[in-house]
């Protein structure tokens, strides 16, 4: 018999500890964030974390993540409960699991002892909600390993094969067109790992050559020379280059903000959305720490990372404030800063491919709600930045509303304050003649969008 045998890869077997381990991590990564710590922590719990199956229960942990909405969909239809959220913490994560398991994983797994599993998960349930529970969930796994979704347009098709919210899929493919299904594509590949050169400590040379040493195959950015890409994993926490604060992790698109904004040694610069401080970080590095960052954020948690990540990095310029960025004009005062740079809160859905589990907390009634914000920081930046001054407006989200309209909307309201100077790449033009924008599917990183304005003297 001629030919080559296609070898297939065995399904991973699961006890009852590994599915109650999925379930109680799935529970958990509701409330912890990141998801991913939620994850060590409960499989640490049960043993698992570092062992051999670490990486196909982690596997199967991210594609329930990655499949969220999809799996809620399958729950309303089987169980005829609207809204999922009305469900018992753990009774959800457990008819989560399951749908991925019996419908989405069919092949990918075995149960060593099915009726093992479903006695003890149904009694997980009964113990931690009610006795009740653990009975109506039995009945439910039947019915879950008959049903097989339907989508009844070419939009649900996408949504299913891409695992996109349906809103998300209708908004984008309006936006792109053909090019739409290229772009969902790319937020479901895996991203190279992504960072970047601390100049202070180390030049470019010295990082790649000791990451090739680590056997790393290292490609260095031709946007910014300073960001590297490699194939992960990467054990950031072992790394001595990150310890020693001589790499950054940050994308190429998000490192490109600073060089367009172009900060010097001596300036009065202010960034209005600064935690966790990778921006920050660099237009400090840009500067030479010399001159001063007003950094403003409230989100304490993640100015904690950026106090952290600028003593690592020897970034000693940066002068942070917990407030709201809006008030910034009244705490530092009018027409006082040279550059300001914008990195507004945003839906994030550029970032999709490094945050599976953030597509299921896209909600197109927060739009309008951060497209506000948005502008309300523009407002405050423009009070701050002298004559002739810069602004530099960008947000990690593909969506027209977060950027081109929020950018139309200031020209409009102050347009004889304030005009836009003309990017002419390394990206591809925003759907407004002088923005940019950079795409997954087309230039290899983050979504991401820029406006640079000009304070009129």
């Amino acid at each position: 018999m001629s030919g080559r045998v296609r070898s297939r890869k065995e399904p991973v077997s699961l006890g009852w500890r590994d599915v109650l381990a999925l379930v109680e991590a799935v529970r958990r990564a509701e409330e912890v964030k990141p998801s991913q710590q939620a994850k060590r922590e409960v499989f640490k719990d049960f043993g698992i974390l570092g062992g051999r199956k670490d990486p196909p229960l982690t596997a199967i942990f991210y594609r329930v993540l990655g499949r969220l909405g999809i799996l809620d969909m399958v729950l309303r239809e089987v169980t005829g409960v609207k809204n999922v959220l009305l469900l018992d913490p753990h009774l959800r994560a457990a008819l989560r699991v399951f749908a991925e398991l019996l419908i989405f994983s069919r092949g990918r797994f075995r149960f060593e002892n099915p009726i093992e599993v479903r006695r003890r998960v149904s009694a997980y349930l009964s113990k931690r909600s009610h006795p009740y529970v653990g009975m109506w969930f039995w009945d439910v796994l039947d019915e879950l390993r008959e049903h097989r979704p339907r989508p009844s347009s070419r939009e649900e098709v996408l949504m299913l094969k891409y695992r996109l919210p349906l809103w998300y899929v209708r908004r984008m493919t309006e936006l792109l067109g053909g090019e739409a299904e290229d772009y969902f594509k790319a937020l479901n590949r895996k991203p190279l790992i992504s960072v970047r050169v601390n100049t202070l400590k180390a030049s470019v040379d010295e990082v790649v050559e000791e990451l090739r040493r680590e056997g790393k195959e290292v490609v260095v950015s031709k946007v910014v020379p300073t960001v590297l890409r490699f194939e992960g994993p990467y054990n950031f926490d072992a790394s001595r280059l990150f310890k020693d604060g001589k790499i950054v992790i940050q994308e190429e698109a998000a490192a490109l903000a600073p060089h367009i904004l172009k900060p010097r040694p001596g300036e009065f610069v202010v960034d209005l959305a600064a935690a966790p401080g990778g921006k920050t970080e660099l237009m400090g590095e840009l500067m030479d720490n010399k001159g001063v960052i007003h950094a403003f954020d409230i989100d304490r948690r993640r100015l904690k990372r950026m106090r952290e990540l600028l003593r690592r990095t020897g970034v000693r310029n940066v002068v942070i404030h917990v407030e709201d960025a809006r008030n910034a004009p009244n705490i530092l005062g009018k027409g006082v800063a040279d550059k300001v740079l914008v990195d507004a809160p945003c839906t994030s859905d550029g970032t999709i491919m490094k945050n599976p589990d953030l597509r299921w907390r896209l909600m197109e009634g927060e739009v309008p709600k951060f497209a506000q914000l948005q502008y309300e920081m523009l407002r405050a930046a423009l009070k701050l930045v002298k004559p002739g001054g810069l602004i530099l407006y960008t947000t990690c989200s593909a969506l027209k509303e977060e950027g081109e309209d929020v950018v139309a909307r200031l020209l409009r309201k102050v347009g004889s304050k304030v005009e836009l100077v003309e990017l002419k790449g390394p990206y591809d033009e925003g759907f407004m003649k002088g923005t940019m924008r950079a795409w997954p599917h087309r230039h290899g990183t983050i979504g991401f969008f820029y406006a640079l304005l000009r304070r009129v003297r």
